[in-house]
């Protein structure tokens, strides 16, 4: 596959070069099945296909935003090939590494009986030494205004690539946005001085040692991590409760509208790539963190893995604006 380019024409709604970091990527499948029953020959129905990981998820939405950006992965096997085929379908601008393992397959599976969602994630594909090392290069090669890391890291990793590639970023002027959990959230604090980190609730609660019981400890534990300087800005998603805004000077809760729950995949992917949208197209944090539930909320409308409809996000975008005028 080697290192190959695909490249987008700059679209609407695009003021500054985004690039989305995936170090785990996925060929995600999503199907439905009557019930699911143990042991039983289970008839799914037909398959559908789409790219995912964070940070290409986070590249395909901006995209349906009308936006552009570039999603830099490393992928392998015939896995690998379908992903990236899938995205050039997409019509979203790509630079793949090409890697000796197979890019992981994940699942969604939706019990008709209950309406219930089940989600199979499987283990990311493992890079070697040599490979981190070409995938540190190419993205230090590449121009970028805004950084997007998002999604797991996979097993195997080297407990520098993280942070290096971070410093690297800050050292270029590029803005770095952050949306994981576990050891590369910590990673990434420990660097200090990141633009902007979205956990969810649960994340944050892992990031303090401890259960936050009220909306003032909430904001209170994501205050004190801007001004411990671990980070410029907070915003922590909270599902159908919206987010929280917090960074220097300002702290700002913003409520989600009400919609038909579909699919709840994709929703933090959608957020982040409407804030990062508005952000380089020029937008207050505020503007562009309300875009962003917008986003997160229009997801959810989506049936399976859909991400958020460019229609559907400036429809909730313009009530949020009006209610925020209120």
């Amino acid at each position: 596959m080697g290192i190959s380019a695909r490249k987008a024409q700059r679209r609407s709604g695009a003021g500054a070069r985004i690039v989305t970091l995936t170090l785990s990527p996925a060929l995600d499948i999503a199907t439905q099945v009557a019930r699911l029953c143990a042991d039983a020959k289970l008839r799914c129905s037909t398959p559908v296909y789409a790219p995912g990981g964070g940070g290409i998820n986070v590249a395909r939405a901006i995209h349906a935003l009308g936006g552009s950006a570039l999603a830099l992965f490393p992928a392998g096997g015939s896995s690998g090939q379908h992903l990236v085929e899938l995205l050039e379908a997409e019509g979203v601008a790509s630079q793949v590494l090409a890697i000796a393992d197979w890019t992981r397959e994940c699942f969604n599976v939706v019990e008709q009986a209950s309406a219930q969602q089940y989600r199979f994630i499987m283990p990311g594909a493992r890079l070697a030494a040599d490979e981190q090392v070409q995938l540190l290069a190419a993205l230090q090669a590449l121009p970028a205004d805004y950084l997007v890391i998002s999604g797991s890291l996979p097993e195997g990793l080297a407990d520098d690539l993280l942070p290096r590639l971070l410093r690297d970023a800050a050292r270029r002027g590029v803005r770095c946005i952050l949306d994981s959990s576990g050891e590369a959230l910590r990673q990434a604090l420990d660097v200090g001085g990141i633009f902007m980190i979205k956990p969810n609730l649960n994340e944050l609660n892992t990031l303090v040692g401890g259960e936050i019981g009220s909306p003032q400890q909430l904001a209170s534990a994501a205050r004190q991590l801007v001004r411990d300087g671990r980070c410029q800005t907070l915003l922590v998603s909270l599902g159908a409760q919206g987010a929280l805004l917090v960074r220097e000077g300002l702290s700002e809760r913003i409520a989600a509208p009400t919609v038909r729950r579909r699919s709840t995949v994709g929703a933090g992917d959608s957020l982040v790539a409407a804030v990062t949208l508005k952000l380089a197209a020029g937008a207050d944090w505020l503007e562009a963190a309300r875009y962003g539930v917008a986003a997160g909320s229009a997801a959810i409308m989506a049936e399976g893995s859909g991400l958020c409809r460019r229609e559907d996000t400036e429809q909730l975008y313009a009530w949020l604006q009006a209610y925020a005028g209120d």
